[in-house]
């Protein structure tokens, strides 16, 4: 056996004991590692190989759980990518794969959910999968196959993530950096082996991939829901969620106290600290993590309380400033950007990453400022964005916000805000209620009900909204609050 397949290892020790929940089978550890070796073996058949790179579109099933452990089974690379229209996955697909279909080792193997490949037309299937292989999961047990002396420090995974351009840029992790975040993370976040953490962010987001990391460390149970987050949540003692989904679970009266929930690790947004004080009497800790594809997830993390910030730097990380930029290091950062078989380090000459974050400390706590991209300067101030955001959304009747810059002629550029509330933003006389919050000239001349644009990911896209906001008012200038 080899010892980096940790549910091998916890099928050793506890064959028993409950390790995976779907909404249609209950996996045991025991029963977990044979489901595993049998679709490594499968795909064997098929021509992966150590090495080889497997793209799977698709959200959370227990299909792609089981076929990214079968992968790392057989030392192979799980490109994970969300479900796309055809022109945005044809990038994708160039970026891992050499234009030749037949050179050595640009074998291109693709798996779909159903519900993916059923979106497809049958032209843009074609011209998507011709001299392609499409992997087939059903298992063949009867056959066997020999195991990958799997290399913990070999690429792992692909996750894909957006730069400044726009243009998909595919993050290579190996399962040493992975075990490295998760573990680190563990070290103060509590997730025992009589615990049940929910799949509850895509796997196609490094948050959604950290997730499995965490579960294998500790040799626990993970939990695959149907995609209804009320209903997924039952049962279960921790989740990964964005702020917006907290809120939500925690508004039905009746809701709270059928909940098992202990320990919520959020990220995406600022947190309300009510909502965090809503959480506690109901004996669930939140915890508010800032991290990114590049570092594996999580790289500082701290139990909400009433400072401020980010929280403290995580083992296995390091995090230095540099005019107030924010750069990490340490042993979860990414190998590198892969394109076509190679890879490019994304550290400079002293081995640290420029995450464009803007941060200051707080103590030994990190505080996040906001993107470099998104400061703009206004009439010789710099404004950030994302802290004029964090102060909106703490009012009581605000979901989420989004603060864009438009052109200004007296001062260059002032925010507006797009808004998701509870009701329509102009009734909640925001600039009084930001008086004694903000600096007068951070205050947004004008709030907008925020556009219901497709989503892609768990994220609202700031370059759509400023799109959006230039198709629909691009000759209106916003009033300037006196």
């Amino acid at each position: 056996m080899n010892k980096h397949f940790l549910w091998q290892q916890w099928a050793t020790m506890q064959p028993d004991q409950i390790a995976l929940i779907t909404p249609d089978t209950v996996y045991s550890w025991q029963a977990l590692t044979a489901q595993v070796h049998a679709l490594a073996n499968r795909l064997s058949q098929q021509g992966v190989q150590t090495g080889t790179v497997v793209t799977a579109v698709g959200k959370n099933t227990p299909e792609l759980v089981l076929l990214h452990l079968a992968c790392l089974q057989l030392g192979a690379i799980t490109a994970l990518t969300m479900p796309q229209p055809i022109r945005p996955l044809r990038e994708k697909l160039d970026v891992l794969y050499a234009t030749g279909l037949n050179q050595k080792g640009q074998a291109r193997f693709l798996w779909f959910s159903e519900q993916v490949r059923a979106g497809f037309s049958a032209p843009d299937w074609q011209a998507l999968t011709t001299g392609a292989t499409l992997l087939d999961l059903a298992i063949q047990p009867e056959a066997d196959c020999a195991l990958s002396l799997s290399d913990v420090n070999a690429i792992a995974s692909i996750i894909f993530t957006s730069g400044s351009s726009g243009a998909p840029k595919a993050v290579a992790h190996t399962q040493a950096q992975h075990l490295a975040s998760a573990r680190g993370l563990l070290d103060v976040f509590s997730f025992q082996q009589t615990d049940c953490w929910l799949l509850s962010l895509p796997m196609y987001h490094v948050s959604g991939l950290s997730i499995l990391y965490r579960w294998l460390s500790t040799g626990a149970c993970l939990k695959i829901g149907n995609g209804k987050l009320e209903e997924d949540i039952q049962g279960v003692t921790h989740a990964s969620l964005v702020a917006t989904q907290l809120k939500r679970l925690l508004e039905p009266l009746e809701q709270p106290q059928r909940l098992k929930l202990s320990h919520v690790l959020l990220g995406g947004s600022d947190v309300p600290l009510p909502l965090c004080q809503q959480a506690a009497q109901l004996g669930i800790q939140i915890w508010l993590g800032y991290g990114m594809t590049e570092a594996a997830s999580t790289v500082t993390a701290k139990q909400v309380e009433t400072v401020a910030s980010a929280g403290r730097v995580l083992p296995n990380r390091q995090v230095q400033l540099k005019h107030n930029r924010i750069y990490i290091g340490g042993q979860t950062l990414a190998s590198g950007y892969y394109h076509q078989g190679k890879i490019t380090p994304l550290v400079d000459a002293q081995g640290w990453f420029d995450t464009r974050d803007l941060g200051q400390w707080v103590g030994d706590e990190l505080r996040i400022i906001g993107r470099a991209d998104n400061q703009f300067i206004s009439g010789g101030e710099n404004i950030h964005c994302e802290e004029i955001e964090a102060v909106l959304n703490r009012h009581p009747a605000i979901h989420q916000t989004i603060v864009i810059p438009v052109p200004c002629d007296e001062y260059g550029a002032r925010p507006i805000a797009l808004i998701d509330a509870a009701e329509d933003p102009s009734t909640l006389n925001l600039p009084h209620w930001l008086a004694n919050q903000l600096d007068r000239f951070k205050i947004p001349d004008a709030f907008y009900p925020m556009p219901k644009l497709p989503q892609a990911g768990i994220k609202v896209s700031r370059q759509a909204m400023k799109d959006w906001f230039a198709s629909c008012h691009g000759g209106v200038r916003p009033v300037k609050i006196s």
